[in-house]
């Protein structure tokens, strides 16, 4: 085997146009909702616009009416997967990822075992599975009443949590649908889907099981490399994935970062020179841009650290340059930009070589594009809203 310290070393730059590119960020693609959910291997969506506004950045003449009709033909789903956190995803993606994450969900319940001190567990997912599929979808606290009737003595958060846990339960439209509103009621991604295609996804044994682990290594690579193994289980909310990538080592190229941490990448997937220029692009709260490494600085200077986080509130953020930025949010008719530092430092900064009038001009025109697309308030006529900069907080 070939010594690693002799791999190459890739630096923040090169790592952030890579990961812009892999992320659809360095020009607009001209491909449907539907591939780009796919390739992006789901979207982050613990609110609801999010996902919108994240195909916005990324594909070329895309409308929320597009995403919207995927969730109401039940093509894409919202549910429980990585980190514990809801996502969009493809209906495929949905049944061959909620199983690789499922040690972690499993983990998940563990803490929460004092409160089901007696509770079966195997019996517990049968009822509750029995139960959302029986009827019309089910509330949680329509769940939680239900597995009180069978345990009247455990604690009903613990009992929510473990049936959210243990059962790969969606959220049913119209809840995630553009321009509509519901609340959160849940059935089984089976029952949504269909069980044929449920079966059609379940990987075959051992050797099924490793393969579908080993795929989605090669497709996290492929939207968010060259990454390392940290990485993807930061990502995945996983542990012990380095097993597949030494699998896949043959198949895959291998660099250093700055710092000496060995990063895994496809060999012909796209590295750009470090100085090609990386346009403005307005993200939501809770990108996965910038949640799906251990080590963020491909995306997130040291300087603008924790910026975009204020306790539990995370903000929607500017990339300037393809790093983390600025802030920003639309209400009443304005979308506010706050930058974290004047548009000719940042600017120079990242050896853009670009005014700060010019910087600014670019800003606006991808605010405008924006709002043109997105922003829908019936109080503000259509073309009456305005871009200025400022902090967000009034």
């Amino acid at each position: 085997m070939v010594s690693r310290t002799t791999h190459p070393v890739i630096g923040t730059r090169s790592l952030n146009r890579a990961t812009l590119a892999r992320q659809l960020l360095l020009g607009r693609a001209g491909m449907s909702a539907r591939d780009a959910v796919g390739h992006l291997l789901g979207l982050q969506a613990q609110n609801v616009k999010p996902p919108y506004y994240q195909l916005h950045a990324r594909l070329a003449g895309f409308r929320p009416a597009e995403l919207a009709g995927l969730m109401e033909s039940r093509e894409v789903v919202r549910m429980v997967t990585m980190r514990s956190t809801i996502h969009t995803h493809t209906a495929h993606d949905a049944l061959t990822l909620r199983p690789l994450v499922q040690p972690a969900r499993d983990r998940e319940v563990g803490h929460f075992r004092k409160g089901l001190a007696g509770v079966d567990l195997e019996r517990l997912t049968a009822h509750a599975r029995a139960f959302v599929e029986a009827g019309p979808p089910r509330t949680m606290g329509e769940i939680r009443e239900e597995l009180l009737t069978q345990w009247p003595g455990a604690d009903p958060q613990s009992l929510a949590v473990a049936a959210r846990c243990r059962l790969p339960l969606v959220q049913v439209t119209p809840r995630g649908v553009w321009g509509r509103s519901g609340q959160v009621r849940l059935t089984t991604l089976e029952n949504w889907v269909g069980g044929g295609r449920a079966a059609d996804a379940a990987p075959d044994g051992p050797a099924g099981a490793a393969a579908a682990v080993d795929d989605v290594v090669l497709r996290y690579l492929g939207a968010f490399g060259p990454a390392s193994v940290k990485d993807m289980q930061t990502w995945a909310g996983l542990t012990r994935l380095r097993e597949a990538f030494e699998r896949l080592r043959p198949r895959l190229v291998v660099f250093r970062d700055e710092s000496g941490a060995e990063l895994f990448d496809l060999p012909d997937a796209p590295r750009p020179d470090p100085d090609v220029p990386a346009p403005p692009r307005f993200l939501p709260e809770f990108d996965n841009l910038l949640l799906s490494h251990a080590d963020r600085t491909r995306v997130i200077t040291p300087e603008a650290k924790g910026r975009n986080w204020a306790g539990n509130q995370a903000y929607r953020t500017l990339l300037l340059d393809g790093f983390l930025a600025g802030l920003w949010k639309a209400e009443a008719g304005v979308l506010t930009v706050e930058l974290f530092a004047p548009a000719s430092k940042a600017a120079k900064a990242a050896k853009a070589a670009k005014a700060a009038k010019q910087a600014k001009e670019e800003i606006v025109a991808e605010g405008e594009l924006l709002l043109a697309a997105m922003e829908e308030d019936p109080k503000t006529p259509s073309g009456r809203w305005s871009v200025r900069f400022g902090s967000i907080h009034g």
